[in-house]
C-alpha cells in the first residue's frame, strides 16, 4: 500500500514539474545570483524614491537578477516602481505607475 502511495505521489509531482515546464514557469532560486541582499537594495531604491515600499521583488528582467520596488509617495498617486539591479546595486530605471497600471500589472502575474 505504501508502494502505491510513493508511486502515486511521484507521478503527481513529475505531472506537476512537467506542466510548469512547459508552460515556462520553472522556478529558480535568484537568490543565488545575486551580490547585494535585499535590505541594501531597499536602502538604494529609497535614496533615489524616499517612500514607502507597498512591494518587493526579486526576478529576473530583460536577462538580469534585479531587486523591483513599488513604492508610494505622500501626496502622489500611484506608486514608482525602482528597479535595482541585484549583482551591483546600480538603479536601472524609475518609473511612475498610475493606480490603474499597477492593478493591470498585478492582475496579469
Amino acid at each position: 500500500m505504501k508502494l502505491i502511495h510513493n508511486v502515486m505521489v511521484a507521478a503527481v509531482a513529475l505531472g506537476t514539474a512537467g506542466t510548469a515546464a512547459a508552460k515556462g514557469h520553472v522556478l529558480e532560486d535568484l537568490s543565488k545570483e545575486a551580490k547585494i541582499s535585499e535590505p541594501e537594495a531597499r536602502k538604494i531604491a529609497l535614496a533615489r524614491v524616499p517612500g514607502d515600499v507597498q512591494s518587493e521583488e526579486l526576478e529576473r528582467e530583460h536577462h538580469r537578477v534585479v531587486y523591483s520596488y513599488d513604492i508610494k509617495q505622500a501626496g502622489k498617486s500611484g506608486v514608482d516602481e525602482v528597479v535595482v539591479d541585484a549583482k551591483n546595486g546600480k538603479i536601472i530605471s524609475v518609473k511612475h505607475e498610475t493606480d490603474a497600471a499597477e492593478k493591470k500589472e498585478h492582475d496579469r502575474k
